[in-house]
């Protein structure tokens, strides 16, 4: 059996990831839902892009998955067992990172194709077809979004070990610490261009935000700060005691 299929295994082992995965589609399709239904009850266009706004709220929950599979594991001391069967620690790092990425991917993509289609059939307008390349890569490449952020969820995960703490941060830091970043004196633009989430905002959308970087450039940025979490996470992992 190989490391993935075990991490596969190990994840779906209780209900919470299915709970997640249905809590963060039922979050970003039915709230959109609901507001497609009220902006086209009084006759308010709606857009392909205009069906992407709660991708946010799908995307914490998803982290919140990803970084428990790992500070569960710390919490129950089966971390220990999996080390002892996997020598090595990078190895069996990555594998979780990328089945996390998997299941998360597959998660972004029905939630904003399904966001999509449920305005779709709701106005039964062509306004909401999918017609230029920047749609095309606000709602198809939701899932590049969802995977990235499962991996820095995981790379948190391993850093902190500790699920409250995980927790609080994944949903603090994009939800209001980004924000918050904009009003410090003097330099709060510019630290606010470079929040990780802000740049990956900058790819689910296809407004122009004024950033130093374009769609493409955010996701790019996004990945990066990731795998810098991960190696950071790996390198932890394998020094100190499990």
């Amino acid at each position: 059996m190989t490391l993935l299929a075990v991490e596969r295994i190990k994840l779906f082992s209780t209900r919470a990831p299915v709970w997640c995965i249905a809590t963060a589609l039922a979050l970003t399709i039915g709230i959109t839902a609901g507001l497609v239904w009220l902006r086209n009850k009084d006759a308010i266009g709606v857009s392909p892009e205009s069906t992407q706004t709660m991708y946010i709220l799908g995307l914490v929950v998803i982290m919140v998955m990803a970084t428990l599979s790992v500070t569960t594991e710390y919490r129950f001391g089966t971390i220990k067992a999996t080390f002892q069967a996997v020598p090595s620690r990078t190895r069996a790092l990555l594998a979780k990172a990328a089945v996390l990425a998997l299941v998360a991917g597959v998660v972004g993509e029905v939630s904003s194709f399904g966001s999509w289609g449920v305005a779709r059939l709701i106005t039964g307008s062509s306004a909401t077809d999918i017609v230029t390349a920047a749609q095309w890569r606000e709602i198809g490449g939701m899932g590049l979004v969802y995977a990235i952020a499962a991996v820095l969820a995981v790379a948190v995960g391993a850093l902190l070990r500790q699920s409250a703490a995980a927790v609080a941060i994944l949903l603090v830091f994009p939800l209001l610490v980004e924000q918050l970043v904009e009003i410090i004196p003097r330099v709060g633009d510019r630290l606010h261009e470079w929040m990780p989430f802000v740049a990956a905002g900058q790819f689910a959308s296809t407004a122009d935000k004024g950033l130093p970087y374009g769609p493409w450039g955010g996701l790019v940025y996004f990945a990066a700060v990731a795998a810098a979490l991960l190696v950071a996470a790996i390198v932890v992992v394998e020094k100190r005691d499990a």
